[in-house]
This record gives structure tokens, C-alpha cells and sequence, in this order.
């Protein structure tokens, strides 16, 4: 990172209740801001990968299912991606538009180091356009309209090392879309033993994935519905591509947790909370984590109203009737079922209240109260 660049940390008022004392430290940290000053307006021109070149000019991206073919001084679906001479460039490497130090409980992430904290990242772009997109001020627009921070994978690390903080976050918009800067990011860290987590859509192509994977400890996939139909009218994308990744990623061993936004009149009826049950627990395991989380208008869905908290908790009640053993209401701050629970014995093992952890149960992997094995990374 530049000298020029200043960051500071600003911010560490919240109050915080941590009954576990080796989660507290972190856990403080875990609220302050990060804020930077003195942007650069240079884009990358490092080299993409996975693409070929196409014998009668042009190129094709084979990062996401898109299969964008460009074509010289062209870019792809996502904008930041661009064909120079028949060279695909990524135009973000290093260059990041939003950075912030969130609790691991905000990806949302629970099975995965509780308490802890994650440098956050992203850059512009995205490779879909959910119309309830609560990032579209970065995830659709192209890097010229964003401000961007000079800071290469080594800074990063050292932010984190520097920092204390154990885990760097590729989040908000859409980190398929700057696979390279994630890809050497995620390499680095694991050098400097500073883990690294992806929050995607999961809308990224099998080779590339099978090459990320080793440099990743765990993934976040927001599942956007469980129908065809959903992800081409409201998502811009396609549902198998999702759904063959979910499971590569369970078969490959990675730490997995799943979101679905439960979206009014769109994806929330019985029938698909029971498919999508269904399908998590026959393709992923029934002790694979899913969040279902609460919508407020956003963007292109200003015109619906918020989740009601009863289809909440319906949806919360179906995933658990057909066997899922981990199953989470998100954006309801103080619900109960923010909380972890044994599925043996039914005491809680982790409690939480939105992003804080008030109540910690585990001993190693397993419950503190019958030792039955809680499945996750702790």
C-alpha cells in the first residue's frame, strides 16, 4: 500500500456482551471501521484467467456460466473485464472500492470461528442484477463510477496481520468478478496464516472453483430461489449452474454455509421452502447451515413490502420438519433462532443476538452439555 494512503480506525462504541472472555477481544474489533482516505482513479491491467481465444478474433471468458464472447476494446456482462487486442484484462486487481472490519457473524457465517472478525472487501461489478440488490451502488456500476483504494493482496494480509484480524471477507458485490485479486489474496494470506472466506452467488464456472478452493476456508452461497423462473426473472442468471457448484463445494470438503432471501409474493411459499429443504438435504447433508433472511425494499423492489416475521418463521419451521438441524432467521435481531442449538440435546451452544455472542457452549466441536459433535470450524 501507497504511503499516501491513510487508514484509520474510527468507531468502537457499541456495546458488546461476551460471556466467552477469549471472544471479547476480537469480537471489540470486530466493530471498529475501517476508513480510508486518497484514492487512486488508474485501473489494472493485469491478465485474466480462464479465457481462450477465439479463431475468428475476439475472446471468451470462461470465468462464470456467461461464457461472455468479447470482442477488441469490449467488456464482459460484469464491466470490469475487458479485451485488448485479443488479451482479456481484469481492470480491479487491487483495487478496492469497499473495505470494512465486520464481526464473521455478519456474511453470515456461524459455524465458521465465531466471534471473530473479517476484513471485508470488494471491487465494482457483479456478473448478475438481483433486482433486490442492496450493493447495486457498487455491484452495478463499472470501476470508473466507483472510488477505489489502491491495495494489493500484500496489503491486505498486513492489514490483517497488523490488525489482529483473522479472516479476509470477498463480499458485497460479487468476488467471481475479481477472481484474480481474490484468487492471489486468498494465497497470500494462507501464507501468513490469515484465512480467507468467499460470499458469492455461487454463479462462477467448475474449473475455476476447483483452482480456488485450496486457498478458501469456507463459503457463503446466496441460494436465490430454488426455481428456474426466479433466477431469470429476478436474478439475470441461471439456477443449475448454482446448485452443480453448491455441490462440488460440499463434495470438496469446504466449510459451507447457505442464505435465501425470503422475498414477498417472489420466492416464499410452503411448496418452496419444502423443495428447497428437500433439496439441501438430500444434495448438501441436513447439518449444512441455511439463513433464511429478511427482506426490505431495495433497488428494482422498492414496491414490496418488507418479510413478514410469521412467513419467517414458517419458512424456519418447514426447513426444520424436513430434517435440517440448522436453520437461521436473519435480520430479525433477538430472534431466537439467531441462536445455535444442539440438535441432541436442545441446549443452546452458541446465543446470539444480531452480531453478538452473549452465550458460547462448545468444547472443541461438541456441546458442552452431552458432546454431541456440532459440526463447522471453531
Amino acid at each position: 500500500m501507497k504511503r499516501r494512503t491513510f487508514i484509520r480506525c474510527v468507531g468502537c462504541g457499541a456495546a458488546v456482551a461476551a460471556t466467552q472472555s477469549k471472544l471479547l477481544p476480537e469480537f471489540l474489533g470486530g466493530i471498529q471501521n475501517v476508513c480510508a482516505f486518497d484514492y487512486t482513479t488508474r485501473l489494472s491491467s493485469v491478465e485474466a484467467r480462464h479465457y481462450k481465444k477465439k479463431p475468428e478474433g475476439g475472446i471468451e471468458c470462461g470465468i462464470c456460466p456467461r461464457h461472455c464472447y468479447v470482442t477488441d476494446l469490449e467488456r464482459g456482462y460484469c464491466g470490469v473485464r475487458e479485451n485488448r487486442s485479443d488479451t482479456y484484462y481484469t481492470l480491479v486487481y487491487g483495487l478496492s472500492c469497499s473495505l470494512n472490519i465486520d464481526p464473521i457473524e455478519k456474511k453470515p457465517l456461524f459455524h465458521f470461528h465465531p466471534g471473530t472478525t473479517a476484513l471485508s472487501i470488494a471491487t465494482a461489478g457483479c456478473n448478475v442484477n438481483c433486482k433486490f440488490c442492496q450493493n447495486w451502488e457498487i455491484s452495478q456500476v463499472r470501476p470508473e463510477q466507483t472510488r477505489n483504494l489502491d491495495l494489493p493482496p500484500k496489503s491486505l494480509v498486513d492489514i490483517c496481520r497488523q490488525r489482529n484480524v483473522s479472516t479476509i471477507a470477498y463480499t458485497y458485490s460479487e468476488p467471481v468478478i475479481f477472481y484474480e485479486y481474490m484468487f492471489d489474496t486468498a494465497e497470500q494470506g494462507h501464507r501468513h496464516g490469515v484465512k480467507s472466506v468467499m460470499i458469492t452467488g455461487g454463479y462462477i464456472e467448475e474449473q475455476p472453483l476447483i483452482e480456488l478452493m485450496p486457498h478458501l476456508d469456507a463459503i457463503k452461497v446466496d441460494l436465490k430461489a430454488i426455481r428456474e423462473q426466479y433466477y431469470k426473472d429476478i436474478v439475470g442468471g441461471e439456477l443449475k449452474p448454482v446448485l452443480d457448484r453448491l455441490i462440488q463445494i460440499k463434495k470438496a470438503g469446504v466449510w459451507l454455509e447457505l442464505v435465501y432471501l425470503v422475498v414477498p409474493t417472489l420466492n416464499d411459499t410452503e411448496q418452496e421452502f419444502k423443495e428447497l429443504s428437500r433439496w439441501v438435504k438430500t444434495y448438501l447433508g441436513a447439518d449444512t447451515p441455511l439463513h433464511y433472511s429478511r427482506f426490505y425494499p431495495q433497488y428494482l423492489l422498492k414496491n414490496l413490502p418488507p418479510t413478514p416475521e410469521k412467513t419467517m418463521e414458517n419458512a424456519h419451521a418447514i426447513s426444520r420438519a424436513e430434517g435440517l438441524q440448522y436453520v437461521y432467521l436473519g435480520n430479525l435481531r433477538g430472534h431466537p433462532a439467531e441462536s445455535t442449538y444442539c440438535p441432541k440435546c436442545g441446549k443452546t451452544v452458541i446465543g446470539r443476538r444480531g452480531y453478538t455472542i452473549y452465550e458460547f457452549n462448545l468444547d472443541g466441536n461438541r456441546c458442552r452439555f452431552c458432546k454431541h459433535e456440532i459440526p463447522g470450524i471453531f
